[in-house]
């Protein structure tokens, strides 16, 4: 199934600009060193090709453990659109990769829909609550993107 999640119509998010870039490339380092949690979670780097640019985006993701690989969420901090990384992946699913504990992974990023949605996202959630509140500050389902080894 393809990538379908629409806009939301309101959403609380982060507001992009120099602070939330400086974190996210302190962010990007650490997740690209560590072989654990940072800052108490999962961490990696996903690059994927621009949609419009052709140029390799990267941007630190938290991740989820999956029996064939590793689930991402494109929360955009409960922001009413999806974020930038969502759109680079949808518009070319198979030409994304993973940095993980000192390792470049290539996979390929499936959306997750209907029940295994849920039974994902309700994982995510026992597991990492900062997400279950996302839900309540924004009116779109949140996207599940699984990815798994190329």
């Amino acid at each position: 199934m393809s990538f379908t999640h629409p806009q939301g119509t309101y959403g609380a998010g982060i507001r992009p600009g120099r602070f939330v870039r400086c974190v996210n490339k302190l962010a990007a380092g650490r997740a690209r060193r560590a072989r654990g949690s940072t800052m108490g979670m999962n961490l990696l780097v996903l690059t994927a090709v621009g949609r419009t640019s052709g140029e390799p985006r990267s941007t630190p993701l938290a991740w989820f453990p999956d029996d064939d690989g590793w689930l991402v969420i494109a929360s955009a901090g409960a922001a009413a659109s999806n974020p930038a990384w969502y759109r680079n992946v949808a518009a070319h699913p198979d030409e994304v990769t993973i940095e993980l504990g000192g390792e470049t992974i290539p996979v390929s990023a499936t959306e997750l829909h209907g029940d295994e949605r849920a039974v994902a996202w309700e994982g995510i959630r026992a597991s990492a609550k900062q997400f279950a509140g996302y839900e309540g500050k924004t009116d779109r389902q949140i996207p599940v993107i699984r990815l798994t080894r190329r």
